[in-house]
C-alpha cells in the first residue's frame, strides 16, 4: 500500500496487524468480541521532533518495522478502506527484532 500521508514531527503511520483469535475450545471470535490490535507495521515516519535548541532528533523506528504500541494510543483513520493509526513515537512501546 502506498501511503499518501506524510506524518509530521515525531508521528508514525502504522497499519494494525489483525490476528485471528481462537479460544482454547476452538471457537473463532468475531470482530466485535476481539481486543484492539496493539501490533502493526510502520508505513510512514515523520522527520522527528525538534529539540529545545532547534535540532531535529532522529526517529528510532523506520518504515517496515513491526512495532507494539499502547492499546489506546494514537488516532485511528480510514483511507481507501484501509484502517490506519497515527501514533506519536512515544506511544510505541517496542519494535520486534528482524
Amino acid at each position: 500500500m502506498v501511503v499518501k500521508l506524510q506524518p509530521l514531527a515525531d508521528r508514525v503511520i502504522v497499519k494494525p496487524i489483525e490476528k485471528e483469535e481462537v479460544t482454547k475450545g476452538g471457537i473463532v471470535l468475531p470482530d466485535t468480541a476481539r481486543e484492539k490490535p496493539q501490533e502493526g507495521k510502520v508505513l510512514a515516519v515523520g522527520p522527528g521532533r525538534l529539540s529545545e535548541d532547534g535540532k531535529r532528533l532522529a526517529m528510532d523506528v523506520a518504515v517496515g518495522d513491526v512495532v507494539v504500541y499502547a492499546k489506546y494510543g494514537g488516532t485511528e483513520i480510514k483511507i481507501e478502506d484501509e484502517e490506519l493509526v497515527i501514533l506519536r513515537e512515544s506511544d510505541i512501546l517496542a519494535k520486534k527484532g528482524k
